[in-house]
């Protein structure tokens, strides 16, 4: 017969207690003493472990990335920088862009930055108050480029389709917008689709294409933002004709539609003007 355990009266007293007392042991190796606190008041430990603590700081001498946002724009400055040739850096030394020129001071610095062979395109760029802006005119003294205007036939649209473009400007009957529709998405983009708004569409196109051919333009804010990018001769027109299509524009778009005004030739940085 195997052994047989007798209880006694108290025993199970005896034992809560001794488990209490273990219990307490164990909550007290958990537990540490605050600065400042009375004896045996007891804070339970929630800190890291000394292990914890020590791959911490490992972790803080490694070197953080910069944020997304800043390497974005010190890549910019840096792609700046390179685009832009040693020439180009010296020339712009010489302009003070704080200042904005008179159209007079503007043109004959324009002059001294001319660092090409090549007879340069002088160029207005005009911030609006708001797209929607546009319009003709007719310079005085013309662009002093031949503007090639093409009149919408069924062999334009082809070439067109095959991204054959010999034109900057293209005349339109209106029986002729429902097959150009299928071009749109080449046109329109480059600002070539033909438009009532811009008198790209009439029904005698031959009287239109004279027009375009003597030097009218037509000009527009961008799609996306309230600029307008204009052509207005060549550097060799001299100071005096491009002065006379530079206010001819300024008419044209309205002062008080206009914010400011940049100008500058192919190759040179540009110049605030005044107006």
């Amino acid at each position: 017969m195997g052994k047989i355990r007798v209880r006694t009266l108290g025993d199970e007293e005896q034992e809560q207690v001794e488990k209490n007392e273990v219990k307490k042991k164990h909550e007290a190796k958990k537990t540490v003493k605050a600065p400042g606190m009375k004896g045996g008041e007891r804070v339970v430990s929630v800190g890291p472990t000394e292990e914890e603590l020590e791959a911490l700081e490992k972790q803080e001498e490694i070197p953080q990335e910069a944020p997304k946002e800043e390497k974005e724009k010190t890549k910019k400055v840096r792609e700046q920088k390179e685009f832009h040739s040693k020439k180009y850096q010296t020339l712009l030394t010489q302009v003070d862009r704080t200042k904005t020129y008179t159209i007079k001071e503007a043109l004959e610095l324009l002059a001294k930055l001319q660092r090409s062979s090549f007879d340069e395109t002088v160029e207005l760029h005009i911030n609006t108050l708001s797209s929607g802006v546009s319009g003709q005119i007719t310079l005085p003294h013309g662009t002093g480029k031949v503007t090639r205007v093409a009149i919408a036939t069924d062999a334009v649209i082809a070439e067109i389709e095959k991204g054959i473009i010999n034109f900057d400007v293209l005349i339109a009957e209106p029986e002729m917008m429902p097959k150009l529709a299928k071009v749109a998405k080449v046109l329109g983009p480059r600002g070539l689709m033909p438009n009532p708004k811009n008198g790209t569409i009439a029904p005698k196109p031959e009287e239109v294409a004279k027009k375009f051919e003597g030097g009218q333009i037509n000009f527009k804010t961008e799609a996306k933002a309230p600029i307008i990018h204009l052509t207005v001769g060549k550097m060799s027109m001299g100071a005096e004709k491009l002065t006379e299509n530079i206010e001819a524009f300024v008419t044209a778009i309205k002062k008080s539609n206009i914010v400011n005004v940049t100008i500058k030739s192919t190759m040179s940085p540009g110049l605030k003007i005044q107006i």
